[in-house]
């Protein structure tokens, strides 16, 4: 876990050197095409299916709230396409979890001014508190859906915004959890 964490620590330092370099390149329509990387916390609860342990999840129905750090990049293909790439650390702050982090690919489409609709695909792995200090990791292929509002498209007077309200829900494995979060992220 020490080397994951650390990986993702120096690709995120990255990211804003990413970001300068490629915030003035043009396609052929005439668009400008921006890399716009985002850091964001979410609050949320993680439900487990109470089956026998399938894909890599315990066989009991465990739950637990949660907090959320993310931190990813979109890239504005054309129009309103966006495709990106996030990570996710989650904390456990009553229940059974004690964390959970992943990766995930994400593909969205812009609606009205500065808001998003996404699905993302990954992977996650999951340490349950409950099962001791030194327990295993699990995890499995995760998969999820939201969007992002502005509050450009919310009613507020502004033209737009680099802040985001995020509605999201996420399962694990073959639809053996559900996971809805919501939060703040704010991009950059």
């Amino acid at each position: 876990m020490k080397t994951l964490l650390i990986s993702a620590a120096a690709a995120a330092s990255l990211i804003p050197a990413v970001a300068m370099a490629q915030s003035g390149s043009v396609d052929d329509a005439g668009a400008t095409r921006r890399i716009e990387p985002y850091v964001g916390v979410m609050g949320g609860v993680h439900n487990f299916d109470s089956e026998t342990g399938k894909e890599g999840i315990p066989p009991v129905g465990y739950k637990g709230r949660m907090v959320e750090g993310v931190a990813g990049v979109n890239y504005n293909v054309a129009g309103p396409l966006v495709v990106g790439v996030e990570g996710t650390a989650s904390k456990g702050v009553s229940g059974d979890i004690d964390w959970e982090y992943g990766v995930a690919g994400r593909a969205g489409v812009k609606a009205g001014k500065d808001s998003l609709i996404f699905g993302k695909v990954g992977y996650k792995w999951v340490n349950f508190d409950a099962l001791g200090p030194d327990s295993p990791d699990f995890h499995g292929t995760t998969y999820g859906a939201g969007v992002e509002l502005s509050p450009a498209d919310m009613g507020s007077s502004a033209q737009s915004s680099n802040i985001r309200l995020r509605v999201q829900a996420d399962t694990l494995g073959n639809f053996r959890s559900i996971r809805p979060m919501a939060g703040v992220v704010a991009k950059f």
